[in-house]
């Protein structure tokens, strides 16, 4: 015989006797409510604003905890519905469809189950409650309901209904209402209609049943929501008592589309390179905040700096450039204030964080080559350089370095060389540094270089190195900092304190520095002095361009802020026709402008240790003197100014005869002349061929008479006017295989035919007092010594590799 009602409760009350006292300790609402974690972590920007939403737990889906008043009233009444139609009539235990359970159980014919939402609730809190593979037994079941009776007793109807639908796992790996509703609905809870609440409801039973049965059992669901299927006391009607069945086709499509559905995404936001970043150096071993993870970003200057980005690259449509980055530090805490790692869906490649990627600078790196030489006292701000063809030796073979425009400027101040970015001239400073001290001074600087000096050579300084953005733009802050170097900060708001500043740079070098790069009337050959890098307030920026427009760059610095921006492709492909200035440069100063349009930026005052020196430049030839470039005012380090800059001799001829009409004045000519005489170097013979690391092969098929080697000199300094090559001497230094070093003459004066025969040997050049000149190394393959002696001495050319 089934066990009657009065039967059950008597079980109960002697399950109560039984029941061990941490059956009793269930937790209150706000313990569950502060225990629950969602599979979501929210990186918030320095304002408290959201700026992206990243799962963060792979095993499981669940959403923010969402209060009751937050769920749709269609929703909360197709649960009731569906599984406790009388919750605001029992106590934790329905007696009424537990007779019911028992009696169909006895006649082995199918009921509703006797489960409430309460006794849900309490398995869900409580594991030993949940049902097993095999069921629940007949103490999980008593055990059950006693801990339904409690939760009853301690808990209000709307903290329980509350905990149940944020805890109730639905289908595959999504728990709780936020996580069901986004992901197969694309809404919040809040936004369910009465289909969807169907769906929702019908899951619960089955969660991985099949869509045929889901949607069987949302219709039967939805029919009972339906007004007519509501009689006047309030109480939801039975299927059974419902009106005429509706069509359920609409369920049935609507049911096929939510169970296929992935309308969640993992993440989603305006910061998703930078929220991988965070959450890659959280300190995992700390609690994560309910709220989110509050970071140094600021909200509306990455919203101006994404927008900026993705604008000025539909403008630049058709012209095979999709990609680009973004990053704005703060000078003083180095604090990462945007970060816009890609341009969106513009983009085939937007996962790809180009703040981080590693691309070639281009001329970017030419501020802090100047920097060294003006620290070292190579050069000055106001220092000749030629801009001209140079062919430059290397282990494997010449160097040729070309200028943007593919144009020489000829003799041009460091200003003008640096602003209007010319690269011949970046290149002699080069030579003089050496690549081994410039790639020291950059990794310094904390640019992460992968190969060694010698890797790059002397095309370092055109920016053959591959770095990322967000390194590049560190170092420009350095400068704007007076040299001093510290890393970027911690991307959590107060994480750790931060590195002290290393003096890489001298104050006085950075200065100079960016008072060159914040001149516009310097950089006008190259960019015009309309140029979108004059901005309002004051600046200084550098622009590059890698080899065959693969990378546009525009880094620069105002009193508050270092940016840098990037433009090209992700897959390195080249672009068509976009430089420095129509690429990346309109963007920079976009986010400039953004970042000022309410805050001043003074230039900086200079610091102790600089002298400013009124300049005159001066080309002085045999007919007279021409300015090479307007007087000015310029500033030196302590101990290196001087009022004229001058050269003489062809060069300055060539000069003169291209810049007609810009004349000096008698007391200019006469500082030039002694500037000349007594100032600057005096002249010294260089080898100008051979180049050293030249390699000569004689070939056997040409007569030895006519592979004979030209050797030539040249004059280096200003007094060169008339110089007579006459009284140098040419030696060959040669190693003998034994040890032995043998010198032989091999001429006088210049050029010198010369017989080549097989060795590695140092050429070396002498001035008529034995003091030595200039030398290179150089090497010779081909026929034995032997057969070379037995030759005529007159063998001219050779080949050169």
């Amino acid at each position: 015989m089934p066990v009657s009602l009065a039967g059950w409760r008597w079980l109960a009350a002697l399950g109560v006797l039984c029941l061990p006292a941490w059956a009793w300790a269930l937790p209150t609402p706000h313990e569950v409510r502060s225990s629950f974690q969602s599979s979501e972590t929210y990186i918030l920007s320095r304002e408290g604003e959201v700026l992206q939403r990243l799962r963060t737990n792979s095993q499981v889906r669940r959403g923010a905890w969402v209060a009751l008043s937050e769920v749709s009233p269609a929703l909360r009444l197709a649960l009731l519905v569906s599984e406790d139609q009388r919750f605001y009539a029992h106590s934790g235990v329905d007696w009424r469809a537990v007779s019911a359970a028992a009696w169909g159980n006895l006649w082995n014919s199918k009921t509703r189950g006797a489960s409430t939402i309460t006794m849900q609730l309490a398995g869900l809190l409580d594991e030993d409650w949940r049902a097993s593979a095999s069921g629940r037994s007949m103490g999980q079941k008593l055990g059950q309901a006693l801990a339904a009776t409690q939760l009853e007793r301690r808990w209000r109807k709307d903290q329980i209904l509350e905990a149940y639908l944020n805890l109730l796992p639905f289908k595959g790996e999504l728990v709780g209402i936020d996580a069901l509703s986004r992901t197969l609905f694309g809404k919040a809870a809040h936004g369910l209609d009465e289909m969807e609440s169907a769906i929702a409801a019908a899951l619960v039973r089955g969660p991985n049943a099949s869509a045929a049965v889901v949607a069987q059992r949302a219709c039967a669901v939805w029919q009972d929501l339906q007004p007519h299927a509501i009689p006047t006391n309030g109480a939801p009607k039975t299927a059974s008592h419902a009106a005429p069945q509706a069509g359920c086709t609409t369920v049935q499509w609507r049911t096929e589309q939510a169970l296929r559905a992935r309308l969640w995404p993992a993440t989603e936001g305006d910061a998703a390179h930078w929220a991988q970043r965070v959450w890659a150096g959280y300190d995992h071993a700390q609690a994560i905040p309910r709220q989110g993870i509050a970071t140094t970003l600021s909200a509306p200057v990455q919203r101006a700096a994404q927008e900026s980005l993705q604008r000025h690259l539909r403008e630049l449509q058709g012209r095979n450039v999709q990609d680009g980055a973004a990053v704005v530090l703060d000078n003083r805490s180095g604090e990462v204030l945007a970060w816009v790692g890609s341009s969106g869906t513009l983009s085939q490649a937007s996962e790809v964080d180009g703040v981080l990627a590693w691309r070639q600078p281009g001329s970017t790196l030419k501020p802090f080559l100047y920097a060294q030489a003006l620290d070292e006292r190579r050069l000055t701000a106001a220092s000749l350089l030629e801009d001209s063809a140079a062919e430059i030796a290397t282990p494997s073979g010449l160097y040729i370095p070309q200028n943007y425009d593919r144009r020489f400027k000829g003799w041009v101040s460091v200003r003008m060389a640096l602003a209007a970015s010319l690269n011949v001239p970046a290149v002699r400073t080069l030579v003089m540094v050496t690549p081994d001290a410039f790639f020291n001074q950059l990794r310094q600087l904390g640019l992460p270089l992968r190969e060694n000096a010698g890797y790059y050579g002397y095309s370092l300084a055109l920016g053959s190195a591959e770095v990322p953005l967000l390194h590049l733009t560190n170092a420009y802050r350095a400068l704007a900092n007076g040299g001093q170097f510290a890393p970027v900060a911690p991307a959590v708001l107060g994480a750790a304190p931060r590195a002290k500043p290393v003096q890489v740079l001298s104050p006085q070098a950075a200065f100079v520095v960016g008072d060159i790069l914040s001149d516009a009337q310097a950089r006008a050959s190259t960019f015009g002095l309309d140029s979108v890098l004059a901005t309002r307030f004051w600046t200084a920026v550098k622009t590059g361009t890698s080899k065959d427009m693969r990378d546009n760059w525009a880094v620069g610095w105002s009193q508050r802020y270092t940016v840098g921006v990037w433009v090209g492709n992700a897959s390195g492909e080249a672009m068509h026709g976009v430089s420095g200035s129509s690429g990346a440069a309109p963007i920079w100063a976009d986010i400039m402008a953004a970042l000022h349009a309410r805050l001043p930026s003074r230039a900086p005052s200079a610091p102790p240790g600089l002298r400013p020196q009124a300049v005159q430049f001066v080309a002085a030839a045999a007919a007279g003197a021409a300015a090479l470039e307007p007087g000015r005012k310029e500033w030196f380090l302590e101990g290196t100014q001087q009022p004229v800059f001058a050269i003489e001799g062809k060069a300055a001829s060539a000069r003169d005869s291209s810049t007609p009409g810009m004349k000096v004045s008698e007391k200019t000519k006469n500082q030039a002349q002694a500037a000349i005489k007594n100032a600057l170097p005096a002249v010294h013979a260089q080898i100008a061929q051979p180049v050293s690391g030249t390699i000569l092969a004689l070939d056997p098929d040409i007569p030895p008479q006519h592979q004979r080697v030209q050797l030539q000199a040249r004059p280096v300094g200003a007094g060169s006017a008339g110089w007579q090559p006459q009284g140098l001497r040419w030696q060959l230094v040669t190693r003998q295989p034994h040890g032995e070093t043998v010198r032989q003459e091999l001429g006088r004066g210049s050029p010198v035919a010369w017989l080549p025969w097989p060795g590695r040997h140092r050429l070396e050049l002498r001035d008529a007092a034995g003091q030595l000149q200039d030398s290179v190394e150089l090497e010779v393959r081909g026929a034995g010594a032997r057969q070379q002696q037995r030759a005529s001495s007159s063998v001219p050319s050779a080949r050169s590799r």
